[in-house]
């Protein structure tokens, strides 16, 4: 079948033209190479296409019947094509996004909003959620991650932005039990931990020698939303260990205060990932410029 698509346009030429002759030099082939690329199709059909005599050629009732199909056929094609084209130029369609429930609330989805605000073409599917989604197999144009991605094959990436985890209290706690004076000191607090699918996730700490300390702290309270950790944090009930975009409002207004503000930060990159693909479509091009210009990167 792929065979005969090849030949189409050899037949719709020589249809519209009149001759073979003159379709071949419309598509810069020979009489014969037309010739027979007509032949191959009439064999593959079972039926003549042309009525040949030595002075013309005219279509068969077949033949019309087949012309008719052959250029609607094209039509729809050429129209996909521009249509894609227009998709690659044009700031427009469905922007699929997928990205971390909080700071995609606080981060990612404010700047999208504001690109959709300047392209009333673009429409936005925003979908937060903590889980990894599959990229291409879920259908996402694109995925908004913190920390290691890992080699995905058919995926690409970029860095767009860093943050830093750091302990905090509120004040109310810090006078009740004291500022701590070392990590050693952790242990006279009640902690706050993020723990989600069954696993809490460990404190981590730069060290001296260039490994990682990790602590797991003793905790009654535990949740798989950051923002209740935040919340409990900020009402005095323990420590807690936070990405510093979602405590720095709290700090400026003095509902937490950092714990060992001279420990080295553990750092995480920010990760735009999307389906690699040779030319991408301005909808997501614009998506990746907005959100790295945005991120200050």
């Amino acid at each position: 079948m792929i065979d005969l698509f090849k030949d189409v346009p050899a037949f719709v030429a020589a249809a519209e033209a009149g001759s073979f002759s003159a379709a071949g030099r419309k598509l810069h082939l020979s009489r014969s190479a037309v010739g027979k690329a007509i032949a191959r199709i009439e064999a593959r059909l079972g039926v003549r296409l042309f009525s040949r005599t030595t002075r013309s050629q005219t279509l068969t009732d077949e033949g019309r019947a087949f012309l008719a199909r052959c250029v609607r056929a094209t039509d729809e094609l050429l129209e996909g094509a521009a249509f894609l084209e227009a998709g690659r130029s044009s700031i427009a369609g469905v922007l699929k996004v997928t990205m971390p429930v909080l700071y995609g609330r606080l981060k990612v989805a404010p700047t999208l909003l504001r690109l959709a605000d300047a392209h009333p073409e673009l429409t936005l599917e925003l979908d937060l959620r903590d889980r990894r989604v599959s990229v291409v197999e879920e259908g996402y144009d694109l995925a908004v991650r913190s920390g290691s991605t890992g080699s995905v094959a058919g995926l690409s990436t970029c860095v767009v932005g860093r943050h830093a985890t750091a302990l905090c209290a509120a004040p109310s706690l810090v006078e009740r039990r004291g500022m701590p004076g070392s990590l050693d000191d952790l242990g006279r607090y009640d902690a706050i931990v993020y723990h989600r699918d069954g696993v809490t996730e460990p404190w981590m700490f730069p060290g001296e020698d260039g490994r990682c300390l990790s602590i797991e702290p003793a905790s009654r309270i535990r949740a798989a939303d950051l923002g209740i950790v935040l919340d409990t944090a900020i009402s005095g009930r323990g420590v807690a260990w936070l990405p510093d975009w979602l405590i720095e409002e709290a700090l400026k207004t003095g509902r937490l205060i950092r714990l060992l503000p001279d420990l080295p930060a553990r750092h995480h990159d920010i990760h735009l990932l999307w389906a690699t693909a040779p030319t991408l479509p301005a909808r997501l091009q614009v998506a990746i410029a907005a959100l790295t210009e945005a991120s200050g990167t």
